[in-house]
């Protein structure tokens, strides 16, 4: 019985290349220049939206400290409990990083990297930097004022926050300081090694592996931790001198780990490849 209607193409169209992303290892330099492109678009972005997106930032950090206090209010302060609990201090980190906000640690990585090949980027850096660290801890403020002077948490939840906070303030300057070389180093590491992953999935589980050692290793962050002092600050704790003394030898370390033992290390791994 012979076939109709059936249109026959005698020339059929060829298949369309297959749009799936090349899943070979990156080479440092494939990494450097995601990093210059990263860097590119977020020292051509507007002031306010910077400022908007760092406060975004600082404020959802805040979620490391709290998601901590929430199930050590839970568990206890056991060292399985405590265990337990630091498996979600990275919660905040994940949130900022995959959500593209604004983070200050990891602009250690991305603009400096930048500057290092193009030097005309020094006063756009200095720029997003002048932006972005104020507005950190501005919305790190705003969560603190949220966690301590209203009604939000359980006392038993603002209690354990409120602990972290005050232990994180009570070293002396000279260990924050290199606690915060080794925090900023790990940081802009997870920078780094975010802007090789192939996949959302990925990301997430070097963010997750990386700031997880951050968090059980008790390394100042200059914006994560801010979010814990600054609540027992207002919960009158400590004094606010305790956050002054604190803030700067956090940031400063953080500077020196993310700049030094990243961005230069790892720029000069591609400039001698």
């Amino acid at each position: 019985m012979p076939l109709r209607n059936v249109k026959v193409d005698p020339s059929p169209k060829e298949t369309p290349p297959s749009l799936q992303r090349n899943l070979d290892r990156p080479t440092a330099t494939d990494i450097f220049e995601q990093v210059s492109r990263n860097a590119r678009r977020e020292l051509s972005r507007p002031w306010r939206a910077l400022a908007i997106s760092g406060l975004a930032g600082g404020l959802s950090m805040g979620l490391t400290g709290l998601s901590v206090s929430v199930v050590t209010a839970t568990l206890g302060t056991a060292p399985w409990a405590q265990f337990v609990a630091l498996l979600l201090y990275p919660m905040g980190f994940m949130v900022v990083i995959i959500g593209r906000g604004q983070l200050f640690t990891e602009n250690t990585l991305y603009p400096v990297a930048l500057i290092l090949a193009e030097r005309r980027h020094f006063w756009t850096t200095l720029r997003l930097w002048g932006i972005v660290f104020p507005t950190n801890v501005l919305g790190a403020l705003l969560f603190a004022i949220l966690a301590a002077r209203t009604r939000a948490l359980q006392p038993a939840i603002l209690h354990a926050l409120t602990l972290m906070g005050t232990t994180a303030a009570a070293p002396t300057q000279r260990h924050i300081f290199w606690s915060a070389v080794v925090g900023g180093w790990m940081i802009a590491m997870v920078a780094w090694l975010v802007s090789s992953s192939h996949s959302i999935t990925g990301s997430v589980a070097l963010i997750w592996l990386l700031t997880f050692v951050v968090g059980a290793g008790h390394f100042a962050h200059c914006i994560a931790t801010s979010g814990e002092i600054l609540v027992a600050v207002l919960g009158h704790a400590i004094p606010a001198s305790a956050y002054l003394r604190w803030i700067l030898p956090a940031t400063l370390g953080n500077i020196c780990g993310g700049v030094l033992l990243v961005t230069l290390l790892e720029y000069g791994q591609v400039k001698l490849d």
